[in-house]
């Protein structure tokens, strides 16, 4: 492994959105205040942020950068050496980092595999196969093999029970045989992971000229075994855009929250036979701000003045003066006329201004006529200093952008109301509900989009596609283009960066205008489940951290709403909250508490085993349209694969009412033939990009195309009536020796088995996995041992219709006796 110059597409916000947005849509911009006004204050000023690249060195560094509150979500990377991401800064935070330790890579720079260097490579002499079996110190988890344009990929994941050893360092080698019949002719070094001081696995992602039929992995502590190879993701599964006539790319650029409310809106007028809006009861803040200003100098002789009306209903008309009137001896005073505030400054016997920032921001909140709702010293200022005498400020809510095209040219302000668009030809509760939500977080543009190009295909194709029909027929879907209208809006049109929503909860030490980008609650850490009140790492007690979790658990509407959907319509049982950008698919579990590394709690094997299913389903869809493929590291719980977001929507809606909830990061790498290497995404990639790699309307189209087979599986389950099917292999009989069993079935169940003669039920043991994303456990049976057993699959279907609440006659659970003849 080793550091190589590379191209990696930097995303600074500020340019980009101000370039791509001119034929796209309306114009974001990275707003700095209108400081070029005469008598406003430089302090009001908001830092320039920029997206930067960042090494770090390892799960505890990501922790520390996390658990500080930096805004470090998205693009993670294991690599070799440790962690690259992405990180949304300032220049002050930037050197913040750099002090934690954090490597700030350049814009060329990055980590790749190299034939050539250590860990590449390299002929080794074959060893004795060993196959697996409880004794075995290795243990390979997953061998997945894909290909996307035009190249090979092998995907590996591997245990060994020496793996928490630090001294010596545990190394696993793999080899691959060149096909059916080889031999094991070559190895590869695989990687360590590592999370919060915890072994996970080794793994890594090889390129390969050839798809191998088993691989072989041995640990450097000597364990040795061999597995097969299986194929990730469905090469060549039609979408169902391949259906002749199917109609689809109906979204023509991104869409502020009014467009796509008003696009909903219209379906369900069009559409009134399958589509309703669900108007959600828990309205918002709205884009809406208290009007400000900072007055009176620098540093502790600042006043902070904050309207008690909200900016457009009146706080923009008010206007506040520092006064420096002739004489001596005079006090501190407010006149008021209208919505013009006088402060006449108090003076001392020597005629000079004696008037501090705290008394003038006192004499404001008391004597303003309750146009002055709060006035404070900057920041952790004490107000120490002599105020100075300034002209009329106008007070701002520095909400001043335009919406292009609106009848009325601005930004609706007011609180506001969340829509979902419900679409099925029986919306009574009678089938499975499916929940989209996108755009939690504001600055994600592409997953409204693709939420909405959902629904348009949806309504289109319902009468002449038979696919679709089966879905609307017998689905119950709810889309939530927007679930962060007012934070959007603020991307839209103030700053493009912005991530959480519009709703200020910082006391006076963060309330300064300068910090107006840095408010707000991260609506995907705000939830009841593995919150961070709850000691779980991810989430941020910090005002102005991007992962605010917000004051307490479901303080804001957003949550809130969709906790009543939920508990509205019970019949909801699948989830999807769709994000950017990253390229993963993920469920629980989401959060752990640090010391220890303690998780939510998992899912059990069955549950885990459809959402694998599932996954490979949904992102067969993806890749069918442009060969982008999510890879099997960048699947599963995201504590497992990436890090731990606390008070997360997935845990809450899976733990507390049982729904499939999943994950989506979009807008991940797609591999660059060309260079060889994984091209990046972005929160707002140029709508008509480069089409085979970065693009808002091509991840708008394939990430749809996953949707829709989500659709698909929900109506699958709620037809699904067949009773599953268990096995115990090797089967019963009589054994010259010990012998290790394990179960099997034909689709993901929960078994419920006894070794000890009695009778099966629900509080029996259930078989688990043998570690976390590893198939079942393996018995090691040392002596004649009796299995009674029955499964339940997803639908709640039981094997061969056996009660296991019933005590009668009718025993017809699984059975197998295996006879060790000694």
């Amino acid at each position: 492994m080793r550091r190589t110059r590379q191209r990696i597409a930097l995303l600074v916000l500020p340019v980009l959105v101000g370039s791509f947005l001119l034929a796209s849509g309306p114009a974001g911009a990275e707003t700095t205040g209108p400081t070029a006004e005469s008598g406003r204050s430089h302090l009001e000023n908001p830092d320039q942020i920029n997206l930067v690249r960042v090494h770090l060195s390892g799960a505890d560094m990501l922790d520390q950068v996390l658990a500080a509150g930096f805004d470090l979500e998205h693009g993670l990377k294991r690599v070799p050496t440790g962690i690259e991401g992405e990180a949304v800064v300032t220049a002050e935070q930037r050197a913040e980092l750099e002090a934690m330790g954090v490597e700030i890579l350049a814009d060329h720079e990055s980590f790749t595999w190299s034939d050539e260097a250590d860990g590449g490579l390299q002929s080794v002499s074959a060893r004795s196969a060993q196959t697996f079996s409880h004794e075995a110190t290795v243990r390979i988890a997953r061998a997945d093999w894909f290909t996307t344009k035009g190249q090979g990929f092998l995907y590996v994941e591997a245990r060994t029970t020496q793996g928490q050893q630090t001294s010596p360092v545990v190394t696993m080698q793999l080899e691959n045989d060149s096909g059916p019949g080889s031999d094991f002719a070559f190895a590869r070094t695989m990687s360590r992971f590592v999370d919060s001081g915890q072994y996970m696995f080794h793994r890594n992602l090889f390129k390969l000229d050839t798809r191998p039929s088993q691989i072989r992995v041995t640990s450097s502590t000597g364990g040795v075994t061999t597995g097969p190879v299986s194929n990730w993701l469905e090469d060549g599964a039609p979408p169902l855009t391949a259906n002749p006539g199917y109609k689809w790319d109906f979204v023509d650029g991104y869409k502020h929250p009014q467009q796509l409310h008003d696009r909903i809106e219209e379906i369900a007028r069009e559409y009134p036979k399958i589509a309703e809006i669900v108007y959600l009861p828990y309205q918002t803040n709205g884009y809406q701000r208290k009007a400000q200003a900072t007055i009176g100098g620098t540093g502790q002789a600042a006043v902070v003045v904050s309207s008690a009306a909200w900016g457009h209903e009146g706080g923009n008309d008010i206007s506040v003066e520092f006064v420096n009137r002739p004489g001596a001896d005079l006090p501190l005073a407010v006149e008021v006329n209208g919505n013009a505030v006088r402060v006449l400054l108090a003076k001392n016997a020597a005629g000079a201004l004696a008037s501090t920032a705290a008394q003038v921001a006192q004499a404001l909140k008391t004597q303003s006529g309750g146009l002055i709702d709060r006035a404070h010293p900057y920041r952790t200022n004490a107000g120490t200093g002599i105020v100075q005498a300034s002209a009329p400020v106008a007070l701002t809510d520095f909400l001043d952008q335009k919406r292009v095209g609106a009848p009325d040219g601005e930004v609706p302000r007011g609180p506001n109301t969340i829509r979902a668009l419900r679409i099925g030809k029986h919306r009574d509760g009678r089938n499975p509900g499916v929940l989209i939500q996108a755009q939690d977080h504001a600055r994600e543009w592409v997953p409204a989009t693709t939420t909405l190009e959902t629904a348009e295909r949806l309504v289109h194709n319902y009468k002449t596609d038979w696919e679709t029909k089966k879905i609307v027929d017998n689905t119950d879907i709810f889309l939530i283009p927007t679930n962060n209208p007012d934070g959007a809006n603020y991307s839209f049109y103030n700053f493009a960066s912005q991530r959480r929503n519009l709703t200020n909860h910082c006391a006076d030490d963060n309330a300064d205008p300068a910090r107006r980008n840095a408010w707000g609650v991260d609506l995907n850490r705000n939830y009841r489940v593995g919150s961070a009140q709850d000691g779980y790492a991810g989430g941020s007690f910090s005002c102005v951290s991007d992962t605010y979790q917000g004051p307490e658990k479901l303080s804001e509407p957003e949550a809130k709403n969709i906790v009543w959907l939920a508990e509205t319509y019970s019949n909801i049982k699948f989830f999807m909250s769709v994000h950017s950008n990253g390229g993963q698919l993920f469920w629980q579990p989401g959060a752990y508490v640090a010391n220890g590394r303690v998780t939510t709690p998992r899912p059990p094997l069955r549950d885990e085993l459809f959402y694998w299913q599932s996954a490979s389903r949904i992102l067969s869809q993806v890749k069918a349209h442009r060969e982008t493929v999510v890879t099997p590291e960048n699947v599963g719980g995201s504590s497992d694969v990436l890090y731990s977001s606390a008070g997360n929507v997935r845990e809450d809606l899976y733990h507390t009412y049982g729904i499939y909830a999943f994950g989506w990061e979009v807008g991940g790498s797609v591999y660059n033939p060309t260079t060889g290497n994984w091209q990046g995404g972005s929160f707002q990639p140029p709508w008509i990009g480069n089409p085979a790699l970065v693009s808002g309307h091509a991840e708008t189209m394939e990430y749809a195309n996953g949707i829709m087979e989500m659709f698909r599986i929900a109506a699958e389950w709620g037809k699904d009536n067949k009773k599953p099917t268990s096995k115990l292999v090797p089967g019963g009989g009589t054994y010259p020796g010990p012998v290790d069993v394990r179960f099997e079935a034909d689709e993901p169940v929960s078994i419920y088995y006894t070794t000890d003669g009695s009778r099966p039920t629900l509080d029996s043991p259930r078989y688990k996995a043998t570690e976390f994303r590893e198939p079942g456990e393996v018995f090691h049976v040392t002596e004649t041992t009796t299995f009674h057993w029955f499964s339940v699959d997803t639908a709640g279907n039981i094997e061969q219709n056996y009660d296991p609440s019933k005590s009668d006659t009718r025993n017809n659970f699984r059975k197998a006796t295996i006879t060790i003849d000694n």
